[in-house]
């Protein structure tokens, strides 16, 4: 059985249900905060087949659609709920994808990001050690790259220099996780994400701040003058990644060394991968295939760059593609245009939030 925290986000959904099709017996966790617009949320979980009235706090409910899933409503920061929900469920995997997530919101919030990022991440090891967990695969972020400007981004490069809290505390994840890894010998595997989009993405991310900006007629910001290069990966790539992830423990690597430490690895059954596209775009280049999906040119206000965020992302995935023969497939035209199938699908012929024809429950 599997435990996935953060189903009624973005990755976890998508995660749940590429699992669910595939036979496995998921239970989904989510504490449902306000972060972002919750109907988003509250629309992936009537998606996932969850009857939004029967939602509980604390309490276990039964996909109304498919038979292996089942959700449960629960802040990390709660130990004793979450203590029992391991106790009565025995669960062999744990992928906790449940996080304060977003750079900027860190530097006006930053208490959110060690509840959930470190308070609640502690207590998903404590769990995963005392309940006999087979394999704990966790989200880092790509972000914990901070000041390093060596492109593409490696596994083997230093992280010691995060601009953000947020990427602070993902890598404060990854040392945690090292700890439990060594000391209890529980299996963890970090995964760095880059830059994830696609249908029922998050609203505050570009592509969909764009999108929603482009159709109600309004200007668009451009951070750091357009001057930005991501590595855009669309979700179903990321979700191929973590199923390998899951598929394969770390053991430990044998040819490991403290006199020439590898960051990335370690004795103990410890691994940390970047997933992303390995195909950095330029941000105008993206804003251009959204124009094109669209088919209207946006008004672009051209801004400086976030404090928090960097100019460019690009993710060396040598490793996964070595390890676990990781091939990120999506173009970035054909993952767009996903993207606003479904939004328009979701907000109504419209397209904006204020014209969305879906109403959830809170």
């Amino acid at each position: 059985m599997i435990l996935i925290t953060g189903t009624a986000g973005f990755i976890g959904y998508h995660l749940a249900q590429r699992l669910l099709a595939e036979g496995e017996q998921v239970v989904g966790l989510d504490i449902i905060n306000d972060y972002y617009d919750v109907r988003v949320k509250y629309g992936r979980l009537k998606a996932a087949g969850i009857n939004l009235d029967e939602i509980e706090y604390g309490e276990l409910i039964q996909s109304s659609s498919q038979p292996g899933y089942r959700f449960i409503q629960l802040d990390l920061t709660d130990r004793g709920p979450l203590n029992r929900l391991f106790s009565e469920q025995s669960f062999d995997t744990v992928v906790n994808l449940a996080a304060q997530a977003g750079v900027r919101y860190s530097l006006v919030n930053p208490q959110a990001y060690i509840d959930s990022n470190i308070i609640g991440f502690t207590n998903i090891l404590e769990a995963c050690r005392h309940h006999n967990v087979k394999h704990l695969a966790y989200a880092s972020s790509s972000s914990v790259y901070g000041l390093n400007e060596r492109m593409p981004l490696s596994t083997d490069d230093n992280v010691d220099h995060p601009i953000s809290l947020y990427a602070a505390s993902k890598k404060s994840n990854e040392l945690m996780a090292h700890t439990y890894s060594h000391l209890f010998g529980l299996a963890t595997t970090g995964l760095r994400f880059f830059t994830v989009y696609g249908p029922w993405g998050r609203p505050d991310m570009a592509l969909f701040l764009f999108t929603e900006a482009i159709l109600k007629g309004e200007p668009i910001k451009v951070f750091n003058h357009g001057e930005m290069v991501r590595d855009f990966t669309y979700v179903d790539d990321i979700v191929e990644g973590i199923k390998r992830v899951i598929d394969n423990p770390p053991k430990g690597n044998p040819t490991w060394t403290g006199m020439a430490p590898e960051p990335s690895t370690s004795k103990a059954p410890y691994k940390v991968y970047n997933i992303g596209n390995n195909n950095p775009v330029k941000l105008m280049d993206f804003i251009s295939a959204i124009e094109k999906e669209l088919g209207t040119q946006a008004e672009k206000i051209m801004m400086d760059l976030q404090p928090g965020d960097v100019p460019a992302t690009y993710a060396n995935v040598e490793d996964l593609m070595r390890d676990l023969d990781y091939q990120p497939q999506t173009k970035i035209d054909f993952g767009i245009k996903q993207f606003l199938q479904w939004y328009r699908d979701f907000y109504g012929p419209v397209g904006t939030k204020e014209g969305a024809v879906h109403s959830f429950q809170a």
